[in-house]
């Protein structure tokens, strides 16, 4: 087992670690976690010998062997399967011995060992890496700098996988990855018979993973049994515990349960709803686990919303006639759409988003944009052309020259830049802070529709929690591509596959994503046509007589279902009904005069409160019951 006793650690002038331990056993699969600074690379410096503890005793089996993931790649004029293939030190090893042996009894015994380190499939297990991660054929002949910072992480990640370790270290893995690769990654894992340590701000990938959280706290190592989830909990029980904590933990619950309700008014797909109600009843559950997050961000109101601000028809986007991604895209996107792109890696998500921004023009069709459209749009190469000689101030304030400092400094602080940061000069800002710099670029400018590619990329649980939250609140229109599924289960309500030339409504959830996927990568979800299930018209079918029996049989089933879209409808003008009175009884509630001695009109309030929420859950639970019913019927 891997054990830290009463480890001290201290870099400069800054202490790390007091009194910090840690025992980690064979085959547990740890996440860490902490805040940006508290010490999550220097454990792993720790873990790798490149570091040594002040005081107290750091120990590991001596007969391990420990793999780690780094963040950055020397230029190298290896081929990328050669350079992955280095991940297996013991391979190499045997390679060259047999290079060197001149044959006899020894060869014979190299040869053998190869043969138990399975060292004859390992081309093939290296390339099924590739695959996995998300490079296209032929790639693993490429040499190692042809390929871009983010595809080079890739490779490296893929070369910690190839070591046969005991012992993996991962340094936020997903970054660089986009959802596909995420699931892939997340299966390999889960299959790893070593120990793994890592650090991870995708809390669903975490919740898929890990058994065990560590936190970093207050130059400790604290640790939770269980998934992130259930870190969160457990750390929520502690902190509800509080008094000076109820306060914002009530706010942040009233914003849940706002969206909540939104969400409910719009929804049109029993099988989505019921999936984000669950999901949104679990974040309420936790919110209080973040009340010390100095993140409370927003998106402000648009000054103008239009109905519609953008539209396709008859679209194709790609780079030049020669090289379309996907055509025949028809797309309107409302003041009310929510909206996730899904798909592989190169099928066109950040093209449509590029295009949508004005960035690339359509090779062809029309795209019309509503008056007063104002466009929010965030993308990694957009943190590449922040001006390092610039503060943060200095950004907004060319945006918007009258403004006052305090206003600047105000709104800065809320995205985690407050005193003298605001004012620094950018140079030195980490990937997590610069993106979070872009955030507030994109907020300051007031848009109503925000394009956000891969927004959650350097940004760390909090700020990626802050971020879901503004999403929620935001009133305009959203168009999301990420890899972080919590953040599209609790922003979106519709998404889009961009998959074959096609961009088409996905009728799922992520999870029914993800089973596509499977059966798409077995060979067997190549059509991803929403009619797939529909029969065709056979050659010798009387075309006019279909048509006549299908609108019989249409206008029989629309007979047939009308008692339970009547019953739907009802139940929803009951729930609008229930929901203001309830409104009106919490906004009666809130009068402090009521609290003052022994009022009979408050226990009166508090008891209908309580009837109106069981009448509205159970009104609610109704209606999804015939939502979902109806939905079935109609397919």
């Amino acid at each position: 087992m891997i054990q830290l006793d009463q480890i001290h650690l201290q870099l400069g002038s800054k202490e790390l670690f007091a009194d910090a331990s840690l025992t980690i056993y064979p085959g547990q699969k740890w996440g860490l976690i902490g805040q940006n600074g508290a010490g999550k690379t220097s454990l792993f410096k720790l873990f790798l010998g490149e570091l040594h503890e002040d005081k107290g005793r750091y120990s590991i089996p001596k007969n391990w062997l420990l793999s780690h993931m780094g963040q950055e790649v020397a230029a190298s004029s290896q081929t990328a399967l050669d350079y992955i293939l280095d991940g297996d030190k013991e391979l190499r090893q045997l390679e060259q011995e047999i290079a060197q042996c001149e044959g006899g009894e020894k060869l014979a015994h190299l040869y053998e060992k190869m043969e138990s380190i399975q060292g004859y499939s390992a081309t093939s297990r290296a390339q099924q890496l590739l695959h996995g991660l998300g490079f296209n054929n032929g790639d693993d002949g490429r040499k190692v700098t042809d390929f871009s910072g983010g595809w080079r992480i890739r490779l490296n990640l893929a070369q910690a996988l190839m070591c046969r370790s005991d012992f993996l270290l991962l340094d936020e893995p997903t970054n660089h990855l986009d959802l596909d690769a995420t699931y892939w990654l997340e299966n390999w894992l889960n299959d790893y018979r070593g120990t793994l340590l890592i650090v991870s701000h995708d809390r669903e990938f975490l919740d898929n993973v890990v058994g065990n959280i560590v936190s970093i706290h207050n130059r400790q190592l604290d640790t939770y049994v269980g998934n992130y989830s259930s870190y969160e909990k457990q750390k929520a029980e502690r902190l509800a515990q509080q008094a000076a904590a109820y306060k914002k933990q009530q706010e942040r619950v009233a914003e849940i349960e706002d969206f909540v309700r939104r969400f409910r008014a719009k929804a049109t797909k029993a099988k989505q709803a019921q999936s984000r109600l669950k999901e949104l009843e679990r974040m309420e559950m936790i919110a209080p686990a973040h009340i010390e997050s100095p993140f409370s961000f927003r998106f402000p109101t648009p000054e103008k919303l239009p109905q519609s601000l953008i539209n396709l028809s008859q679209a194709a986007i790609g780079y030049g006639a020669d090289k379309v991604l996907a055509d025949k895209i028809e797309l309107n996107i409302l003041s009310t759409s929510r909206i996730g792109l899904l798909g592989s890696n190169g099928a066109g998500k950040s093209t449509l988003m590029k295009t949508l921004a004005g960035e690339n023009a359509l090779v062809q069709g029309d795209l019309s944009e509503g008056t007063h459209l104002r466009i929010g749009y965030f993308a990694q190469h957009q943190l590449e052309a922040l001006d390092l000689d610039a503060s943060c101030a200095l950004h907004l304030q060319r945006i918007k020259p009258q403004e006052s400092e305090q206003s600047i400094r105000n709104f800065l602080g809320s995205f985690g830049f407050s005193g003298d940061r605001a004012f620094e000069n950018i140079t030195h800002f980490s990937g997590g802070e610069k993106a979070r710099l872009a955030l507030a670029i994109v907020a300051w400018q007031k848009p109503n529709l925000l394009l956000l590619d891969e927004p959650t990329n350097h940004l760390d649980l909090e700020v990626r929690h802050a971020l879901t939250l503004a999403l929620q609140m935001f009133e305009g229109a959203i168009v999301v591509v990420s890899h972080d599924r919590h953040l599209l289960k609790n922003t979106v309500d519709t998404f889009l596959l961009v998959d074959n030339n096609k961009v088409q409504t996905f009728d799922g959830t992520l999870d029914d994503y993800h089973h596509w996927l499977l059966n798409k990568n077995q060979g067997t979800g190549n059509n991803t046509d929403n009619d797939k299930n529909i029969p065709k018209d056979s050659p010798n079918t009387d075309k006019s007589s279909d048509k006549k029996s299908k609108r019989q049989a249409a206008a029989a089933a629309r007979e047939k279902l009308k008692p339970l879209t009547n019953a739907i409808k009802k139940l929803e003008k009951d729930i609008e009904k229930y929901q203001q009175a309830l409104d009106q009884v919490t906004q009666e509630l809130a009068d402090p005069s009521l609290y003052e001695g022994n009022n009979e009109k408050l226990q009166t309030l508090i008891q209908q409160q309580k009837t109106l929420r069981e009448t509205l859950e159970s009104k609610e639970e109704s209606w999804m019951e015939k939502t979902e019913e109806l939905e079935m019927l109609n397919a």
